[in-house]
Order: structure tokens, then C-alpha cells, then sequence
């Protein structure tokens, strides 16, 4: 049995106290989608925050149409494996689905700190043995990295498309450049990262502040957006394909779209491949 064949390993325990009080911004992004797995205070988190930015509800949209274009570009290309990052609760269109469209026998690592989340996943996954749940703190790395979850299912020294999709602007870390870095010297040449980070298009500063107020309640305090420098150099070490980092509705659609509605995108987005530099 070859290492890409073997049986991967259980999924890393969802142990863990869920607070049904206070907010929780995974919880809330499925609400957006019309999930059900959330609870009142995340509907009415969720509500607040389409008070005081009602463009959310579309960005939501948006980031989700994204991530499924550039899942589908990257198994079309020849990547099986998938470390997705973040990676919420399951919901329509997820990336096993998307991948596994295109070769069945894709691989997905699911990471996500909120553990209703992994449970949902993993009652969700039951049944998928190449596809993994894991209850970790992206922050880190290493733990990711070493979980069973992720290093008994992906094989590193093949190419990894690692997924960071609407998650370093809701993350509290002081160098979110350094913490990509991590995860791309962990993959070989080939692999890609596959990112989308909030960012000041058509968004006014009221409703930033506004959006702000609102995430200050939830479990994830901080919303950070950047500029298109600023997310550019989280792409440090790979080669951007085209059309390079632009708005994500802008990011290769199925249909040409206006400036006016890619700047509804609030958001940057795009797909980096890591060459072979020997």
C-alpha cells in the first residue's frame, strides 16, 4: 500500500464547551448561507451586523463562489489534497464536494477551532474516509500540521493546495505574512494557496466601524481589513495565476462582471502556485 493509499487516521477529538450565548462568527456565516446550525444569539449577531453593513449578506455569496471556482481550478489542475483552514461549518458547497467532483479521490483536511463546526463536520463525514475534521487553532502551525488529522491524511511531500479563505481578517496575530510562510514551507513546489482576505472597496467607514462593533461581541473580536499591498505580500514565495490578486467576484467568474459588483466583493482574492525554484 502506497503512503497516498493508506487508511488516514481518525480525526482529531471535537472535545470542547460550545457557548451557545455568545456569537460565533462560523456559526453566523452559516446563517448567511441559510444553514441552520446556529444558534439565536448568532441570528441575532447576524441580523445586527446586515443592520449596520448590508452588503454582508452578498459578500457572503460572493467569498463562497470564489472558493468553489478556485477549488475546482486547483483539482483540474492535478491537485488532490487540500488543507482548508478555517474551514467552518459544512454547508452546500463545501470543498470535498467541489474536489471530489473532479477526482474522487481528493483529499480534505478540514481545520477549524469552533467546535460545533467539527462536530457538524464530523457527523456530516461519517461516511467519507479521504476527508478529515480537525478541532485546532490555525495560529499554530505546527499543531495543525502535526494533528492526525492532517498528517495522517495529506501527504506533504506532494503538492497541497492550503486554503485560507476569509480567515487571516478575523484572526488576532501580529504578523499574518510569517503565519501563511509557515504553511507554505511546509508544501512542496506545486502546491497553492488559495486565499481571500476582506478588504475596503466599496464599503464605507461607518459600516467598517459598524461591522467592527458587532464582531467585538463575537468569539472572534478582531476584523482587520487590508490593502491590496498588504495582502499581495501574504503571497510571498508563489507565482499568482491570472488574473492575479483582484476583487474576489472578479477572480476568474463564470460570467463577466461589473466593477460596481466585483467592488461589492469587499474583499481580495486569488490563487498562488509555489514553483520549483531548484
Amino acid at each position: 500500500m502506497s503512503e497516498h493509499d493508506r487508511e488516514p487516521v481518525e480525526s482529531d477529538s471535537d472535545s470542547g464547551e460550545i457557548d451557545e450565548h455568545t456569537p460565533n462568527i462560523a456559526r453566523m456565516y452559516d446563517y448567511f448561507l441559510g444553514g441552520s446550525t446556529n444558534f439565536a444569539a448568532d441570528r441575532q449577531a447576524a441580523d445586527r451586523l446586515l443592520r449596520v453593513f448590508p452588503g454582508n449578506l452578498e459578500w457572503t455569496h460572493i467569498n463562497r463562489a470564489f472558493l468553489g471556482r478556485a477549488v475546482r481550478l486547483c483539482a483540474e489542475a492535478g491537485i488532490d489534497q487540500f488543507l482548508d483552514l478555517g474551514s467552518g461549518i459544512p454547508t452546500k458547497g463545501n470543498v470535498h464536494e467541489i474536489a471530489q467532483q473532479v477526482n474522487p479521490r481528493a483529499r480534505v483536511a478540514y481545520v477549524d477551532i469552533e467546535p460545533i463546526a467539527v462536530r457538524h463536520a464530523h457527523q456530516l463525514l461519517a461516511d467519507h474516509r479521504l476527508v478529515t475534521a480537525t478541532r485546532a487553532d490555525v495560529r499554530d502551525p505546527a499543531a495543525v500540521l502535526a494533528a492526525p488529522g492532517v498528517s495522517g491524511l495529506l501527504d506533504f511531500r506532494r503538492p497541497v493546495a492550503v486554503l485560507a479563505v476569509a480567515v487571516l481578517d478575523i484572526l488576532d496575530t501580529p504578523d499574518p505574512v510569517g503565519l501563511v510562510a509557515a504553511y507554505r514551507d511546509a508544501c512542496p513546489p506545486g502546491s497553492a494557496l488559495v486565499l481571500s482576505h476582506s478588504a475596503v472597496l466599496d464599503i464605507t467607514t461607518e459600516e467598517v466601524e459598524g461591522a467592527q462593533e458587532v464582531f467585538e461581541t463575537t468569539t472572534t473580536p478582531t476584523l482587520t481589513t487590508r490593502g491590496h499591498a498588504e495582502v499581495l505580500e501574504m503571497f510571498d514565495g508563489y507565482e499568482l495565476l491570472e488574473p492575479g490578486l483582484v476583487p474576489s467576484a472578479a477572480w476568474r467568474p463564470e460570467e463577466p462582471v461589473s466593477e460596481e459588483y466585483a467592488a461589492r466583493s469587499n474583499a481580495y482574492a486569488a490563487v498562488g502556485i509555489l514553483p520549483d525554484n531548484d
